[in-house]
């Protein structure tokens, strides 16, 4: 099995010095192959999509607006309660 060598801050590096007893390595090697399969995931389902970066990125600033809008909303019914 191949290896990888991670940077920590020294915050982190601290806590995980200071717990011994968990596997940091397992934890690692958890997240990385969890990460890599909806990678896996996401590149089969997008395989065949015709979307460009520019749509992705319209269709998210729109995502972004009407998320925006709702708040705005919220906020404005809740002053006036």
């Amino acid at each position: 099995m191949p290896n990888i060598t991670l940077s920590l801050s020294d915050e982190t590096y601290a806590y995980v010095k200071a717990h011994k007893e968990i596997s940091w390595s397992e934890i690692a090697r958890q997240a990385i192959e969890d990460y890599a399969r909806k990678l896996a995931w996401m590149d089969e389902v997008l395989k065949d999509s015709k979307l460009t970066e520019e749509d992705v990125e319209e269709i998210g600033d729109l995502i972004k607006e009407a998320i925006y809008q709702r708040y705005e909303e919220y906020l404005r019914e809740k002053d006036s309660h």
